[in-house]
């Protein structure tokens, strides 16, 4: 038995919170449901007691640096005046779940929208809630209100929306998209995770030769020009590669600079994004793994759509514009032509030259038995295994390479400060004329 804590509402909508010794989670819900309340968030005692804090007397609201959920662990979330308008996936993610769970138990969408603005600690999250409930009190639809913040609300939930409302089975869609959202926050941080490690590692070598290049090596240079030593080829290189690199600093800074923005400009463009995202998918190491990502997003956002009674011409539109690929996006308009022509997903999908001849078949084989969503589905979940064995197999490989590249680098650069002053020692490479030839032992 485990002590749960849980916050629910009552029919009037105060706020009540308890503790039960249940088995599990799922027995603590039905035990809340049998009270006649309506479960707003469950977590075992030991993780409430980390994450949340009594109310202050006066105040209805609750103050809270809280544990959103079972397992996740504590979410801090800092505030920056200049990203205050944007709404984090990971919160979205856990709202879109709150209100699943409350409109599963039964509590009108207005009253369960009114209550996760109360608890919820993101403003621009709480602004957004506010101009939702006030179009739901007014008569307008769910999906109506969402549209009205396409930033925060993209096609894919508006539209997972509209065909739940339609439907009348809002709470499973919300639940469906809740847990696409988590599978594809989950997925893309294993993948950053993964290239963290490599560009850690850039940075810190970056920052080593820079010491050395500036600081380091024009010692040597002054110790040096007192002795009169032949220099080896490659110590003259390094000093002449640190004089250049000192005395063109701060423009080689700015270069770095008009770099970058040249590169986030290209970016923006039609024929520099669709270069990069073709960089993207073919290149060494890295290229698999996004193949595999995009391969994933594809299929498990067109399985969701179609799952959820979205059109397949509508639900083809809507994963083209979250693909986040255009030599993806390409493929995928070729497919909405092919279908709206009536022929099939599969031949465009194996022609592409980017989804593998077994995905392709899979569709092939949803098509014929009437299974499309459930096959999109097999396939999403078993590119989403092979990302993570990719992941893991990228990160053992790059370790040892990038170990490896930086100690060569430093390493070269000490031998060659070094080398001139151990053929001193050893009476070797002393010039006599102080030109730089070589003295007998």
């Amino acid at each position: 038995m485990s002590n749960f804590s849980y916050e629910a509402v009552d029919a009037g909508g105060l706020k009540i919170e308890g503790h039960l010794e249940v088995v599990d989670q799922n027995e603590a819900i039905r035990r809340v449901k049998e009270m006649g309340l309506f479960p707003v968030r469950i977590v075992e005692a030991k993780l409430a007691g980390r994450g949340t804090r009594k109310p202050e007397r006066g105040k209805g609201k609750w103050k809270r640096a809280e544990v959103r959920g079972v397992s996740r662990g504590m979410r801090v979330e800092i505030k920056i005046p200049f990203l205050s308008g944007r709404v984090k996936q990971s919160v979205l993610a856990i709202f879109t779940r709150q209100l699943s769970t409350l409109i599963e138990a039964g509590m009108p969408l207005l009253r369960g929208l009114r209550i996760l603005r109360e608890q919820e600690e993101s403003a621009a999250l709480q602004k957004i809630l506010d101009n939702i409930s006030e179009q739901i009190e007014g008569g307008g639809s769910l999906s109506e209100a969402l549209a009205a913040h396409p930033k925060v609300f993209n096609g894919l939930y508006i539209n997972m929306v509209k065909a739940g409302e339609l439907s009348g089975a809002l709470e499973i869609t919300l639940r469906r998209l809740a847990d696409f959202m988590e599978k594809a926050q989950k997925i893309r941080g294993k993948v950053k995770a993964a290239m963290f490690y490599p560009v850690s590692v850039m940075v810190v070598a970056t920052g080593i030769l820079t010491l050395l290049m500036v600081y380091i090596i024009p010692k040597f240079r002054d110790v040096f020009n007192g002795l009169n030593v032949d220099l080896p080829p490659f110590t003259r290189f390094v000093l002449a590669l640190s004089n250049a690199i000192r005395g063109h600093f701060l423009w080689l800074v700015a270069a770095a600079v008009v770099m970058w923005i040249a590169f986030s400009f290209a970016k923006r463009t039609v024929g520099g994004r669709r270069f990069f995202d073709h960089l993207k998918l073919s290149m060494p190491v890295f290229g698999p793994v996004f193949k595999k990502l995009a391969i994933s997003r594809f299929a498990r956002t067109l399985g969701t759509l179609l799952c959820n009674g979205v059109p397949i011409l509508q639900a083809l539109n809507i994963v083209k514009e979250t693909t986040g690929n255009v030599v993806v996006s390409r493929v995928i308009s070729n497919v909405h032509d092919s279908v709206k022509e009536g022929e099939t997903i599969a031949l465009p999908l194996k022609a592409s030259g980017v989804f593998p001849a077994m995905v392709a078949g899979m569709v092939d084989i949803g098509e014929q038995t009437g299974s499309l969503p459930d096959m999109l589905m097999k396939v999403a979940d078993n590119y989403d295994d092979q990302v993570d064995n990719a992941v893991v197999s990228m990160t053992s490989l790059l370790e040892p390479i990038m170990l490896v590249f930086l100690a060569v680098v430093v390493g070269s650069i000490v031998l060659a400060m070094f080398w001139p002053i151990i053929k001193l020692m050893n009476g070797d490479g002393i010039s006599t004329n102080g030109t730089g030839g070589s003295g007998d032992n």
